[in-house]
């Protein structure tokens, strides 16, 4: 049975938004498929509902999302990210599309190494993302850009990028929103859709920690630490408690590799690079 008194408060501020009333909500809720679910955090959900649940998180906390991204991983989560570019090590005139591209943060790292390092100015981004907040945030760090021409937005599925063409672009990433969709399997295999041959698909997501000693460390920070900031930062201490609880439902980095070679990507030794203990990994698949 659907445990939906866990998150109600999420439930609540998706449902004022849609503006629909909680017993329309749970009227359409119980329509759905019973035999169709998935996990929302450790909850189990009909999966029709997730995307809307997970619109709702991102709603609540696109304000403070880079604040508490700082205030979570200490600021380590930037050096993530530029490694994240560094290893994409894109060539001038790439095309980047990025999924879940939320505040842009990827988007610029991309763009600037690509200036920084190759001298491009060529080189664009499309990026994506389900949530239309989490989108404007993203275009409010773009519209100062020099160049803004080189950036696109769109609000849309990574499970189905029914506006983008077949073999469009160079370079697939997606970094930190993989595991909030419903099938990530489909958003593999829609990656390998819409790259070109030789394209390349790269991911950066949060992972185990194989060390029992430091996984009992980042268990601790992670249930006990991390809401209770986001109580504090974003006045919203339930969708950090699914942030949480959906790492732990992500499959480990060898299962999701397996998941990006049976959509059709060839990987390189294990196709993965591990991050901080493995807190989080770089995902690499190429198109061949």
């Amino acid at each position: 049975m659907v445990a939906l008194s866990h998150f109600r408060l999420i439930q609540a501020r998706v449902t004022l938004r849609r503006g629909l009333s909680s017993t329309a909500f749970l009227r359409d809720s119980a329509q759905q498929d019973p035999t169709s679910t998935t996990h929302f955090g450790y909850k189990t959900v009909p999966s029709d509902m997730k995307e809307t649940l997970v619109r709702g998180v991102f709603s609540s906390v696109a304000k403070r999302y880079d604040v508490m991204n700082d205030a979570m991983s200490m600021g380590v989560h930037r050096l993530w990210k530029d490694h994240f570019i560094r290893k994409m090590a894109p060539s001038p005139g790439a095309k980047l599309l990025d999924v879940a591209g939320g505040t842009g943060d990827i988007a610029q790292r991309f763009l600037e190494y690509q200036d920084r390092v190759n001298g491009d100015s060529s080189s664009t981004v499309h990026m994506v993302d389900i949530n239309p907040e989490m989108l404007a945030e993203g275009e409010h760090r773009f519209q100062d850009h020099c160049d803004r021409s080189r950036i696109s937005f769109a609000v849309g599925n990574a499970e189905h990028l029914d506006d983008i063409a077949d073999a469009s672009f160079d370079v697939f990433s997606i970094a930190f929103g993989i595991r909030n969709c419903t099938r990530p399997e489909q958003v593999v295999r829609e990656a390998f859709r819409v790259l070109k041959p030789g394209g390349r698909f790269m991911c950066l997501e949060f992972s185990r920690v194989e060390n029992p000693v430091l996984a009992a460390i980042y268990d601790f920070h992670s249930f006990n630490v991390i809401p209770r900031l986001g109580e504090a930062i974003a006045g919203d201490r339930a969708s950090y408690e699914y942030l949480v609880e959906s790492i732990r439902k992500f499959p480990p980095q060898n299962q999701f590799a397996q998941i990006i070679r049976d959509a059709g990507f060839t990987t390189i030794g294990n196709g993965y690079e591990n991050l901080t203990f493995g807190t989080v990994a770089i995902h690499t698949g190429f198109k061949f």
